[in-house]
């Protein structure tokens, strides 16, 4: 067994308390065959997920030690067939827990996930933040499972069941967001907060809705060295970052005419990158629409910035589509001097500014554009 020396920068979010340490995990599932192997996983299922260890059956149990750093989150998976890693399924036999400094105990049956986890105070935060805050998604995760396998193969294909599906899910996860900002404010000194608070706030950080669950952390949370490294990222605003200013610029509308972006101040500005050869674009664009007839009487209105090189495919899209709202384009495809300047990687891509142009939101899709125009202009 290889012992292992956890770098904060590979396990994010679960790298924050200041806990350097020796860590023990023991796994006891007596009813396992000798086959089986244990794994320790970070990020399991993303295409970065990375094996850590791993540990064969010895007298009963499955063990792995090392050092730690920071309280870590990983996957403990049990691979009953002794198969390759390459091999697993996604109905493999896992189970996530923290790697602290201490002793950490997984004691089961045959399975580990079904397995109970005691460890020192993260793993014990853990666990009740899995049974308030995460236990409905759990709940809607088995009762789709159940749909899905009672369904039939025409019902599978059908939009309107696809679309009940999709809303229980969309309601789902505002309750378990609205839970995640409640234990947040109830647990300030807790790691899972800190945590939790790294996780809701995502790669672009909304600063002004952000910035005042961190200052209610602990000193002691905030003064860790993730707490210091997410302070950096709230408050180091960069040009495209949340709350700033939008960058200006100038392109050619339909008829050839220059217009900047900085003349449509005064208004909820929605600037929307897409192209008439994007389908994903297309297939958003009634939904920009809908947003668009809605609240157009309300003082928003949309820029479209498209990233089409031929300028009657551009023209063509416009019309087929439907879109009344100001065009504009340098014909320069993925060289779209506009998309430079906003950093435009792919598309669709949008960025919401308020009346002053500052940048209020980003990349809001379906439902979203128009809930947050109602949170806005109810």
């Amino acid at each position: 067994m290889k012992k292992i020396f956890i770098l904060a920068a590979m396990l994010a979010p679960g790298w924050v308390l200041a806990q350097s340490g020796k860590y023990t995990l023991t796994i006891k599932l007596p009813a396992l065959t000798t086959s089986a192997k244990a794994y320790l996983i970070t990020n399991y299922g993303w295409s970065n997920q990375q094996v850590l260890d791993s540990a064969m059956l010895n007298k009963g149990a499955f063990r792995f030690s090392g050092q730690v750093k920071d309280p870590a989150m990983v996957h403990v998976l049990i691979d009953h067939t002794g198969k390759d890693f390459a091999k697993w399924k996604k109905t493999a036999d896992v189970n996530d827990c923290y790697l602290e400094k201490g002793a950490i105990q997984i004691t089961g049956t045959d399975s580990v996930i079904h397995a109970a986890i005691t460890g020192g105070p993260v793993n014990n935060d853990y666990k009740r933040y899995k049974h308030t805050v995460l236990f409905r998604r759990e709940q809607l995760g088995k009762t789709v499972d159940s749909m899905f396998r009672t369904a039939t193969q025409q019902q599978k294909k059908d939009p309107h069941f696809i679309d009940t599906v999709m809303k229980q899910y969309q309601i789902v996860s505002k309750e378990t967001d609205s839970l995640k900002y409640v234990f947040i404010r109830q647990n300030p000194a807790s790691y899972i907060s800190l945590a939790t608070l790294i996780e809701v706030a995502g790669k672009d950080v909304d600063v002004p809705r952000i910035a005042p669950f961190f200052k209610r952390l602990s000193p002691a949370l905030r003064n860790t060295g993730t707490g210091k490294q997410f302070a950096k990222k709230l408050y180091n605003l960069g040009r495209l970052s949340i709350g700033v200013l939008a960058p200006d610029f100038t392109q050619n509308d339909v008829n050839g005419k220059p217009v900047k972006l900085s003349d449509f101040k005064g208004k909820y500005t929605l600037v929307d990158f897409w192209a008439s050869w994007c389908g994903p674009c297309r297939a958003e664009n009634p939904n920009v629409l809908k947003a668009y007839l809605a609240f157009k009487q309300k003082n928003f209105t949309i820029v479209g910035v498209s990233l089409d090189t031929n300028k009657d495919a551009w023209l063509g899209a416009v019309k087929k589509d439907d879109l009344p709202w100001q065009q504009l384009s340098d014909l320069k495809g993925w060289k779209n001097e506009a998309g430079k300047l906003y950093e435009v990687s792919a598309i669709p891509q949008n960025f919401l500014l308020d009346p002053q142009g500052r940048i209020i939101a980003k990349n809001l899709r379906g439902e979203a554009l128009i809930e947050k125009l109602q949170e806005l202009m109810p």
